[in-house]
């Protein structure tokens, strides 16, 4: 198929690529919608192969499947002349058009079936998959669905627990990384007769929602990144499947080649990067939804960029980056922390419509710190006309260690007012909390009162708290409480340990010193894990539910960042905690603590 360069679109700087964005959104983002409609839409290519008899079973869906002339063609099995059908195509980056083709060559930047897209497997093609993964060397799955999605299987499980034969494939399991958004699996694979044994990794991005795309595009910016780091570079082609492999499939590709497009080249080239994908598979990026989500991360990315330290690398890194300009005044820390102030979202009073419903305004110590409707942990034990709503949000962990294996391993919400305390209790008990974090003093003047029960047990609504023991270690007060639902004891009760941190003063924006509140974290984090195995969830709380509370989750997150992945990432975690709830570290100084306590945490190792 040729190629007309510059045809429909021409490419976007960089550096004016916020200002076309925001131009393309303007009346209801019909910009968008007249470009995405000048894309080809359905079959642009024969699939003859795809259509045999013998074939069709081979494909998930019959209007999604593969062309003939970028199709992967399998090995023939011995008396089987369809065997070498699989629903699957090469993407090859220097077909990408005459301005791709320089722009590729000049980077040295050769990449003939850089990736091969393909639908996930199904019972019948589990063995064709891994005949292909062989076959092409390949090193990298991306795998962009879950299983199941709204009751429907997207995907069947092509891997094993531990070993599985499959053809002539045998596939072992030697290594589960859980992070938050993603996980990272390592196989070993050899085929039969041969004595070679390879490594595989299989990414799976499990974040994104059912319907629609993610609300952000951090978590799949620093998925994407990820893959392009673990990659071998003598490697086949990366194999990206989604459920169809079009449309997330389609959004991985394009997100990858821009970010090396924009790195490179200063422009991007959305537009004509997308039709010349869907002329090697159809339908690649599928919706205009996603095709602005793309156009949206690349944005991100440009604004933000890749903020990641390796840990062998970060003292150095980071007394340069906190080095004031004498002629500025200012240092990268500081430049750091105000983009990140312009790429947080606005959080707009339709995305809060809950909190400020008239019946719950007496349960928000402010109306200025409300949590977005998305992130509400909904109360669901009963209290009498009580509402369900408690000015709470659920935050995602940035990594998933075995410590913390929930999506959502925090809940972030304000110091309980004296008449939220039943409320916050049942919070505790609904979302099977096993820990509570207090940063803040008590304050009568400020209505923050003591909310459990000094050696004695006690109901805050349908709620009884016993308590348990206490003991004090520096700047740490621990209490373990005994909770349990008295409108259905037959649910049992359960433990839940009380981090009182008396080392932060209400007058500072940081607290006293960096090794107590590691010594905090890394209570928790064992409290965590020989309570419940790390299944139990941590409300955090301060005064409001913002700096505070975000500076620890901050810090819980890094600490682990650092022993899982080995790289210090300060923006991506807060960025991250900002997309759930926009007071996350309030301020300089906050931010630049959570380097600062990077440095003492790995200067403990």
């Amino acid at each position: 198929m040729s190629y007309q360069a510059g045809q429909f679109q021409p490419a976007i700087r960089v550096a004016d690529l916020l200002q076309h964005i925001t131009q393309m959104k303007c009346g209801q983002g019909y910009g968008f919608k007249e470009e995405y409609e000048g894309l080809t839409e359905g079959q642009a290519a024969p699939w003859e192969t795809a259509k045999k008899d013998d074939n069709r079973n081979k494909n998930r869906y019959g209007n999604i499947i593969a062309y003939d002339h970028t199709r992967v063609r399998l090995q023939l099995l011995d008396g089987d002349p369809h065997s070498d059908y699989i629903n699957a195509n090469y993407i090859d980056v220097i077909r990408l058009g005459f301005f791709f083709f320089l722009f590729f060559f000049s980077q040295g930047y050769h990449r003939p079936r850089h990736y091969i897209a393909t639908q996930g497997p199904m019972q019948e093609t589990v063995r064709d998959f891994w005949r292909m993964i062989w076959q092409e060397n390949s090193g990298s799955i991306v795998m962009v669905t879950n299983l199941v999605e709204v009751g429907r299987v997207k995907c069947v499980r092509y891997w094993p627990d531990e070993t599985e034969v499959y053809g002539d494939v045998k596939v072992t399991l030697i290594e589960t990384e859980p992070l938050a958004e993603y996980v990272i699996r390592t196989f070993t694979v050899q085929k039969k007769g041969h004595h070679e044994i390879r490594e595989i990794r299989q990414f799976h991005f499990t974040s994104w929602p059912d319907h629609g795309v993610p609300c952000y595009a951090t978590g799949l910016l620093g998925f994407v990144r990820q893959v392009k780091f673990l990659n071998p570079p003598d490697a086949g082609p990366i194999v990206a499947h989604c459920s169809a492999g079009a449309g997330r499939t389609g959004c991985f590709i394009a997100v990858d080649i821009m970010l090396d497009m924009a790195e490179n080249e200063g422009v991007v080239d959305i537009f004509n990067c997308i039709r010349e994908l869907r002329s090697q598979r159809v339908n690649m990026v599928q919706t205009e939804e996603q095709y602005v989500f793309v156009h949206d991360a690349i944005l991100e990315a440009c604004l933000c960029g890749n903020t990641a330290i390796p840990v062998c690398e970060f003292r150095a890194i980071y007394y340069n980056i906190s080095r004031l300009d004498p002629q500025t005044n200012s240092s990268q820390i500081k430049d750091e922390f105000q983009t990140l102030n312009i790429v947080t979202p606005r959080v707009r009073p339709e995305d809060c419509s809950v909190g400020l419903l008239p019946r719950n305004h007496d349960k928000n110590r402010s109306m200025d710190v409300l949590s977005v409707d998305r992130c509400l942990p909904f109360l669901i034990s009963v209290d009498g006309e009580s509402s369900n709503y408690i000015n709470a949000a659920l935050m995602d962990a940035i990594t998933s260690t075995e410590s913390h294996k929930q999506p959502a391993a925090f809940i972030v919400t304000q110091h309980p007012l004296p008449n939220t305390v039943a409320d916050f209790w049942r919070l505790v008990f609904d979302y099977n909390c096993s820990s509570i974090v207090m940063l803040n003093e008590m304050d009568a003047a400020q209505l923050c009162m003591q909310y459990w029960p000094e050696k004695s047990s006690c109901c805050y609504g349908p709620i009884q708290v016993e308590f348990i023991s206490a003991d004090i270690d520096e700047d740490i007060i621990n209490r373990i409480f005994r909770i349990c639902n008295m409108a259905r004891p037959q649910d049992g009760y359960r433990l839940v340990q009380h981090f009182q941190f008396i080392g932060w003063p209400a007058y500072r924006d940081t607290p006293l010193s960096k090794r107590s509140i590691l010594q905090l974290v890394r209570r928790l984090a064992k409290w965590q894990e020989q309570y419940d195995g790390g299944d139990g969830r941590t409300v955090v709380h301060c005064l409001t539910g913002g700096g505070r509370s975000g500076t620890f989750c901050a810090i819980c997150s890094i600490s682990e960042m650092i022993q899982q992945q080995n790289i210090v990432d300060v923006f991506h975690t807060v960025k991250t905690l900002r997309n759930n709830k926009s007071n996350m570290v309030e301020t300089m100084e906050q931010y630049k603590f959570c380097y600062e306590v990077a440095l003492e945490a790995l200067s403990a190792f």
